[in-house]
């Protein structure tokens, strides 16, 4: 289907009608019609909730917040100190990308505040420049994230599926987008997803824009938007070395680029999403099996097989030498590990 070229003005004053009384209240957020928050502010929260739900970014928000309150304070933090507060969100390189972009800023005094002066720093796609348009500085800007692709769809009954028919779902939010309220407009549009036009039973009865809605009119609203069939993910085995001294253990910091790249981690045998792990331990010994662990990553799930060591032949070297240390057990929960080795790390614990 064709977008019109004529802006809908009538369906964004519906939706922000809608909004004004229901707009979930978030901690990166302002109030309906009260000045925008800080661009740090919507930037850092637009970042973690990347393939990540609210209720998990929630808790990373507020501890990043306090502790880097502000772009500048974060630009100065020790790299290895906001990767470890990143530990669980996943996808690290976001993590990777806040950092550069955080100096990036600082360099220039501030945020930009046009979506094309956004969209040049580094690690910001198209859609985080809109929203931080949209949303910290109310420019009109088409802010089309998982949840407006949803509504969009439904709404103009686009059944070509994706990833194909974007071009047209942008197009078409385009022709709602006002240009006064840009950035309540756009928070809108992503409540409306998360809370009413929901991917599984769209409440439809409730939706503000269920007069317009032409899926809704054919009755098709919760078939779309269509997705391509998943291909199956593959399947790697690896192994992680548990080294134990004097209570404490053996953790690496991996390659700065790549998966998990810049992580503290427990030793590994080089599996990756092409291949498993070569299974050489990194010494001699009595090695064994203590558990597995079960971790899906984008591309490929994973089992880790996590290794003990109970005899290991004297003078052995340790993997990874000279960009390791011995971590206390007792605090291994404060070292920052990504999820698959935290919870190889609960396994260990668990058996000592």
């Amino acid at each position: 289907m064709q977008a019109s070229a004529q802006t809908d003005q009538s369906t964004a004053f519906d939706l922000l009608a809608w909004y004004d009384r229901h707009a979930r209240r978030l901690p990166w957020r302002s109030p309906p019609g009260t000045p925008p928050p800080a661009a740090y502010r919507v930037w850092l929260s637009e970042v973690m909730l990347q393939q990540t739900t609210v209720a998990a970014v929630q808790p990373y928000f507020a501890r990043f917040v306090a502790r880097w309150p502000d772009v500048a304070a974060l630009a100065q933090a020790d790299e290895a100190d906001v990767m470890a507060a990143w530990a669980g969100l996943g996808y690290y390189s976001r993590a990777r990308n806040l950092i550069a972009c955080a100096r990036a800023v600082a360099t220039l005094g501030g945020f930009p505040d046009t979506e094309a002066g956004l969209r040049a720093l580094p690690g910001l796609g198209a859609y985080t420049a809109a929203a931080v348009a949209a949303i910290a500085f109310g420019a009109r800007a088409v802010v089309v994230d998982a949840n407006v692709e949803r509504v969009v769809a439904r709404l103009f009954a686009i059944t070509a599926p994706l990833p194909g028919s974007r071009p047209a779902i942008r197009a078409c939010a385009d022709t709602i987008t006002p240009d006064a309220r840009a950035g309540d407009f756009a928070q809108a549009m992503m409540d409306l997803g998360a809370t009413v036009c929901t991917a599984r039973n769209p409440r439809c009865i409730i939706c503000p824009l269920r007069g317009r809605c032409r899926a809704y009119a054919d009755g098709i609203a919760a078939s779309l938007p269509v997705k391509a069939a998943k291909k199956a993910k593959p399947h790697r085995i690896g192994h992680a070395w548990w080294i134990e001294r004097d209570g404490k253990v053996w953790l690496v910091r991996r390659a700065g680029k790549g998966m998990l790249g810049g992580m503290r981690a427990l030793p590994d045998d080089g599996w990756n999403a092409r291949s498993d792990g070569d299974g050489v331990p990194p010494f001699a010994g009595a090695w064994r099996v203590a558990g597995v662990v079960r971790h899906g990553f984008t591309h490929f799930d994973l089992d880790l097989q996590l290794m003990l060591c109970d005899h290991a032949e004297m003078g052995q070297s340790l993997p990874g030498e000279g960009a390791g240390e011995f971590w206390p057990i007792d605090a291994i929960e404060l070292a920052g590990l990504p999820t698959v080795f935290a919870k190889a790390a609960r396994i260990a614990v668990a058996g000592l």
